[in-house]
């Protein structure tokens, strides 16, 4: 019986410190965006047809998949990138760094990933997170594709999203580039208001990718070149 209980409390001990973070993640998130120092170089296209992104393995696809076609709203094709010149540490270094613990650099008073499927260690095609954010929903996410320099997820049942995101690294003549793209619509009409209409699911989302690149190019050594560049290319559902 005790047992029992345990098993019952403790996720919900977990989401009541979830719940409990909310305000002050979301106040700390909106301080550290009005004053970043970070140059951010944004481009915004709202035309041309949608891409839904990479095909999804078959053998990672079941009925809890949330693919882009399970949306709602427009299509977008999101792209943050970092620059880092004469780095420390290689493409495949830098990954393996972030596939072994993907909270490295994230920026945790707005995410924190729990792996809640799968071995300890770095991830593996089939491994599942929970991501913890504040407000009223978690994002559960199943890596699909995994390589020396990148990997991918896509969104389960209960994201806020339906999509896949990627988190890759590359290099070449002294110079090593971190790239977080996404393909995503919301998951509902509720979400599709925050993040399409209201914008503040959409410049929270912002904030947490740019930051974590920022993390990124620290962790990876040398000299970061410039800001952060951040592609948005959104198209009619």
């Amino acid at each position: 019986m005790v047992e029992h209980e345990r098993r019952w409390q403790t996720p919900l001990v977990r989401r009541a410190g979830t719940v409990a973070r909310w305000p002050l993640g979301m106040a700390l998130t909106s301080w550290r965006y009005l004053w970043r120092i970070t140059a951010l170089h944004r481009v915004d296209v709202d035309e041309g047809p949608p891409d839904l992104g990479p095909p999804l393995p078959a053998a990672v696809v079941d009925d809890r998949v949330q693919p882009i076609e399970a949306g709602v709203g427009p299509a977008f094709h999101r792209c943050y990138g970092v620059e880092v010149e004469d780095p420390e540490l290689t493409p495949e270094q830098l990954l393996a760094l972030l596939a072994a613990d993907p909270n490295g650099p994230a920026p945790v008073e707005v995410a924190v990933f729990r792996k809640t499927v799968g071995d300890p260690g770095p991830l593996t095609v089939g491994d599942e997170f929970l991501v913890r954010m504040p407000g009223p929903w978690d994002g559960p996410v199943r890596v699909v594709d995994a390589t020396p320099t990148s990997f991918r997820f896509v969104t389960l049942r209960g994201h806020l999203e339906a999509g896949q995101i990627e988190f890759r690294t590359s290099g070449d003549d002294g110079r090593l580039r971190f790239a977080i793209e996404s393909w995503h619509r919301s998951a509902d009409r509720l979400s599709d208001l925050l993040y399409d209409r209201l914008r503040v699911a959409k410049e929270m989302q912002l904030h947490m990718w740019t930051f974590y690149c920022e993390r990124v190019a620290r962790l990876a050594g040398g000299r970061r070149r410039g800001g952060v560049t951040i592609v948005s290319h959104r198209a009619a559902g």
